[in-house]
């Protein structure tokens, strides 16, 4: 009896020995915590988690949120004294009771924001004088920005503010009031929320004359003693572009102006694109027909495993950076709520991000992670 109890003790151990050690599932923001935060843009059902499985993926796999739609300009302030506060209450909430770093997006945009801004009058459709503007601008900022003070971490302050070339964009703003009006937006942010990060956001700064543009816009400002403490450069990339090389350069680049650099609104494309639209200009947008949705059924194999590559390309190059990186933020949750199936196409199939249309893991999803 005693030689079959040592028998049986000797295999038990030998089984304990040889069996895997037991490790929870890992996250993105576990894999990636001391490196750079993990965010991602929730929208309107998503913060007010009508859906279980998609609050425990967020809360799961993120430490960041921005708000992909409910703080811009023509939703929270549709009207001269309207304010729709309800939904940006509840994101602002549901970030600081699960311990997220919250970014408010965006403060001033040329998109999304409702004409009363910038005219005279329905009837009058001439644009307001400069004093007129910064008024208005001022009293948004004041509101929103002062609401949040102290529960908000940064604030995309300023959105795509330049062309392709690099030089400004030809918006209502700068026809009114010419580039003064992006030093004081910042200033305005920085006095209604002192305590928060204050950034310029903007897409394809992979391309070195847009890039240069950045820097010479953010320059000016850090000059003349305005706070900026970061830039965003948008993620909207195909499998074919930007190089991990155009990538990298800018990164470095805008890192030695002393600002953080984070990657937002990440998301790569996997569909036809004949119009070699690049970026993220909403005033793009065609029809849609077969030829440009032929993935209904689902993602070949072989555009899975090119979306693998890429992501994983592209995270090495992250972690290769982390020092100068503090943010990496998907533009949605999953591929059934991202823009791209609109954009620039309306009714699309796309597949741009790490969890599927069931909310689950994709295998680029474990091809980042056990990379």
């Amino acid at each position: 009896m005693k030689v079959l109890n040592l028998q049986f003790i000797v295999c038990f151990l030998i089984f304990i020995a040889c069996k895997p050690a037991y490790k929870p599932t890992e996250s993105l923001k576990e894999k990636y915590k001391g490196k750079f935060f993990i965010g991602t843009a929730l929208n309107l059902s998503q913060i007010q988690q009508k859906n279980k499985e998609e609050t425990t993926l967020i809360l799961r796999e993120f430490n960041s949120i921005t708000a992909e739609n409910i703080m811009k300009w023509a939703l929270i302030h549709p009207k001269p004294n309207e304010y729709q506060f309800g939904p940006v209450d509840e994101f602002v909430n549901f970030g600081k009771q699960n311990n997220m770093f919250v970014i408010g997006h965006t403060l001033l945009w040329h998109q999304q924001v409702p004409s009363w801004v910038y005219q005279v009058s329905e009837e009058d459709t001439s644009l307001v004088d400069k004093e007129t503007l910064y008024q208005r601008v001022k009293e948004h900022v004041d509101a929103v920005a002062g609401r949040y003070r102290g529960k908000i971490d940064g604030w995309d302050v300023l959105n795509e503010a330049l062309e392709e070339n690099g030089s400004l964009r030809n918006s209502a703003f700068l026809k009114i009031a010419g580039e003064e009006y992006i030093e004081k937006v910042f200033e305005y942010a920085s006095l209604a929320d002192p305590e928060a990060e204050l950034y310029y956001n903007d897409y394809n700064m992979w391309k070195p004359e847009k890039r240069d543009g950045a820097i010479r816009l953010i320059q000016n400002l850090l000059d003349k003693g305005i706070k900026v403490d970061g830039i965003g450069m948008q993620g909207h990339w195909a499998l074919h572009y930007p190089s991990p090389q155009q990538i990298e350069e800018s990164i470095v680049k805008f890192s030695e102006l002393g600002l953080k650099v984070m990657i937002t609104e990440l998301d790569i494309t996997v569909l036809p694109n004949p119009w070699d639209i690049q970026g993220a200009d909403l005033d793009e947008t065609f029809d849609a027909d077969a030829f440009m949705n032929p993935y209904t059924e689902g993602l070949p194999d072989s555009v899975s495993s090119k979306l693998e590559k890429r992501y994983e390309e592209i995270f090495q190059l992250f972690e290769k950076q982390s020092d100068k990186i503090s943010r990496v933020t998907f533009w949605g949750v999953h591929d059934g709520v991202s823009w791209l199936n609109n954009w620039p196409a309306r009714g699309r199939t796309n597949y741009p991000l790490l969890f599927d249309r069931n909310l689950q893991r994709k295998s680029v999803y474990e091809q980042i992670l056990n990379q």
